[in-house]
């Protein structure tokens, strides 16, 4: 974060996100005012906190893309959570505060993996060695194989017997096989922790583990499984960086990353937005489910598992199609935590082809890579693609739009039969999508007329 300029960060999401580039710029603003902040002297610094964002577009535009890959530039811990999930205090659904817990938990695993890729060799290394040691008892060395004897002559009268132990020569030898993965398919039979069992506590919430539950007060159960070494070296280096690592520390940054970086994205936040003049019904619920997120994007103190954690400099993205609802119907209290604002723009035909031809991970080269396994060269041409995209707006336009959506619904129909031929028992074939061809197959789709638009 501290190398990247908002550019920079716009650059970088251009890469995987065509279009939104009002979205891209607020977004970027506030990642690097985080770096901003982190730099102001402790009293100044906590003063200043996050300016939420509130996107508002229809679906498949980019909103949920965009803060996703905004977490992944930095390596934050993100959430991603609906809106409609949540209910009053939790009655029939999850409660609002365990937006707060999840986060804790994706930021705790997210640097336990960055410790355990710090202490990988070594915890590769002592994982070998134990499985040279099961080996080596499993094995039965004859006393020939076990020791060498030989003979050195000194002189006329006197000869020299030397007895040379062969174990530690055997034991190099086979943790340089273990290593290079001669052994990986062998069984041998290891000691192994049982998965905890799960149970519902509570309707709705989700399950919980037992073991968790009581702190670790009972033993874990274990029992003895034949596995292959491949399977025991992951086992045992699970285990070693374990003991490597110190989980205290662990948890005590995954909460300050959670607290100073996370990113909270609510989705669908028009769903519980309540229609003014209705002041019965469901809509006293979705009223029940702002105010109850309300306090955490105001800033409050959480209690999870692993300490208490302060919600006051997390970052929410709220996002919403608003088709129905206007941002204007969400409680006033709510807008004003989202001060920020930003519209996404419908996406027409030219954004249609850039998505297919620009991204890292276009879906033209998933759909040519996926092929390629079963012998299938897939090739576009340019009038084909253009072709695509005309498809995807005209049906965006007579049906419901869906937005980039669209283009996965057209191309599963073009590549059908493509896909349920190929079988990879042929030579590789070459395949070139034309737009001749595009047209043949989507013709008749396209030439449906939706009447349903003009039943009053």
């Amino acid at each position: 974060m501290e190398l990247m300029t908002p550019k920079e960060i716009v650059a970088e999401l251009d890469k995987y996100i065509i279009g939104q580039d009002r979205a891209k710029r607020a977004v970027a603003v506030a990642l690097r005012n985080r770096y901003r902040r982190s730099k102001l002297p402790s009293n100044l610094r906590e003063d200043i906190t996050p300016k939420n964002i509130l996107m508002k577009g229809p679906t498949g535009v980019g909103k949920t893309e965009i803060a996703r890959r905004l977490a992944k530039i930095v390596k934050a811990p993100f959430v991603k959570v609906e809106a409609t999930k949540y209910t009053e205090v939790g009655y029939v659904g999850r409660d609002v505060e365990s937006m707060i817990r999840d986060l804790v938990e994706t930021s705790i695993r997210l640097v336990r993996d960055e410790k355990f890729e710090e202490v990988k060799a070594t915890a590769t290394n002592n994982a070998n060695k134990r499985i040279r040691d099961m080996l080596l008892r499993t094995q039965k060395p004859s006393g020939s194989s076990a020791t060498s004897t030989q003979s050195n002559k000194v002189d006329e009268n006197t000869v020299e017997i030397v007895v040379e132990d062969n174990t530690k020569k055997n034991s190099e030898a086979l943790l340089k096989e273990v290593e290079e993965g001669i052994h990986d398919q062998d069984l041998i039979e290891v000691e192994v922790t049982e998965a905890p069992k799960m149970i519902e506590i509570i309707p709705g919430a989700p399950d919980a583990n037992i073991s968790d539950m009581f702190g670790g007060l009972f033993p874990k159960r274990k029992k003895l499984r034949k596995i292959t070494v491949e399977q025991a070296r992951r086992n045992f280096v699970n285990e070693e960086s374990n003991r490597l690592i110190d989980m205290d520390a662990v948890n005590e940054e995954g909460i300050r990353r959670a607290e100073q970086e996370g990113i909270i994205f609510i989705d669908e936040i028009d769903k519980i937005a309540m229609a003014r003049g209705n002041g019965n019904g469901p809509d006293v619920s979705r009223e029940g489910v702002q105010r109850d997120i309300l306090p955490f994007v105001e800033g409050c103190t959480v209690n999870t598992k692993y300490g208490l954690i302060k919600t006051d400099y997390i970052l929410f993205i709220a996002a919403g199609a608003f088709h129905i609802a206007k941002v204007e119907d969400l409680i006033p209290e709510l807008q004003g935590r989202f001060p920020i604002r930003v519209e996404l723009d419908n996406l027409t035909a030219k954004d249609f082809y850039n998505i297919l031809t620009q991204p890292k991970n276009a879906i033209t080269m998933q759909q040519a890579e996926l092929l390629k396994v079963d012998n299938i060269d897939l090739q576009f041409e340019k009038e084909a693609l253009q072709e695509i995209a005309r498809i995807a707006e005209l049906e965006n336009e007579n049906h419901e739009n869906i937005g980039a959506r669209r283009l996965h619904t057209i191309m599963e129909s073009l590549l059908d039969e493509i896909s349920f031929e190929a079988d990879g028992n042929y030579p590789i074939s070459k395949v070139v999508i034309t737009k001749d061809l595009v047209q043949k197959v989507l013709g008749p789709t396209v030439e449906k007329y939706d009447i349903t638009r003009y039943i009053m």
